[in-house]
């Protein structure tokens, strides 16, 4: 029988990264059915090390994280399914989604379906994913800054957003270099005199990168420089098309707008993580995964007082003791 078949669910949740697999947790522990539509694409499985996730002094990486939230949220009963929703409509008070599986019907939906970095054209998929792995690319200083500390690092990109990440980056090291991209650099004054009092270097043009034993190489306007650690600084797209087909309020750059509980300008439809306006982090996807979790929980209490009476939930799943024992429940 197809596993996807008539799948029927309280709350759908659209994305398996540390957001949405808090929030399947947090559903599954207040005895809703939950359904997470996973596409493999969270940016968390991309951390090789993250030493500031509270709780793991040692570290952790992205893929055990994320495998350790994916088995907890299944011990109290989340069902997890690999696929993409690629169509999500209205159905009465509900939503319908599409996938190439099947169809699901829900009667909340949350969209954890975060963003998208932009990589550096120069660089082969192969040799950027290296590159990550390697610690020869990061992708956040507000994550690893801390282990970038007095390395030769070059910041990639230009504009607002590059100059902040350089000045940002120069608190942990002397020495950081901002390199153009292509078109060449875009700064007014304001942005050329903060980088000039910071001692931030000003390069030019980039039109070659490359891996090497242990440093990124970068070919600058006909030199080639080494550095310890490439930060690209080009922004990223935002996954809130489902959110915006629906007609759901959304800020300039894509963001999906929701109030302090979480919730969007449609009735039922809740936000998470990298795909609301935030700070991109685990902790912090985390956090407003527990607060649309719960809102999830009371809106649909609200709307029908007795279908979270235990007597009316005799469907769902139940967890056994070895179960808990495994999920670190007390």
């Amino acid at each position: 029988m197809d596993e996807w078949a008539g799948t029927n669910c309280d709350c759908l949740v659209i994305g398996g990264g540390p957001a949405g697999l808090t929030a399947a947790i947090y559903l599954a522990r207040f005895n809703l059915s939950v359904t997470v539509v996973d596409g493999a694409q969270s940016r968390a499985a991309s951390i090789p090390m993250s030493h500031n996730t509270p709780g793991f002094p040692d570290g952790i990486a992205g893929p055990v994280l994320l495998d350790r939230m994916r088995r907890q949220a299944r011990g109290f009963g989340a069902n997890l399914r690999r696929g993409e929703v690629t169509g999500l409509v209205r159905s009465g008070p509900g939503f319908v989604a599409s996938t190439a599986q099947s169809t699901i019907r829900a009667q909340a939906v949350l969209l954890a379906t975060g963003v998208v970095n932009h990589r550096p054209q120069l660089l082969r998929e192969a040799d950027h994913d290296q590159g990550v792995a390697r610690g020869l690319i990061r992708y956040c200083p507000i994550c690893d800054g801390h282990e970038a500390s007095e390395l030769n690092i070059a910041v990639f990109g230009t504009g607002e957003r590059a100059c902040g990440e350089a000045l940002f980056l120069r608190s942990f090291s002397s020495r950081i270099t901002l390199v153009a991209p292509a078109s060449g650099h875009d700064l007014d004054a304001t942005a050329l005199e903060s980088l000039a009092d910071a001692g931030v270097i000003l390069a030019g043009r980039c039109h070659a990168m490359r891996l090497g034993l242990d440093k990124i190489e970068l070919d600058i306007e006909g030199e080639t420089r080494a550095f310890d650690t490439l930060y690209p600084a080009l922004g990223s797209t935002v996954r809130s098309q489902l959110a915006q087909h629906l007609g759901a309020d959304l800020a300039a750059e894509g963001c999906v707008l929701v109030d302090s509980h979480q919730r969007t300008s449609l009735p039922g439809l809740y936000a998470a993580g990298d795909v609301v306006l935030g700070l991109d982090q685990i902790t912090h996807a985390m956090g407003e995964a527990g607060v649309a979790a719960t809102t999830i929980r009371n809106d649909l209490a609200a709307a029908n007082p007795s279908f979270l009476f235990s007597s009316a939930r005799q469907d769902r799943p139940r967890v056994h003791a070895a179960n808990s024992a495994r999920c670190g429940r007390p």
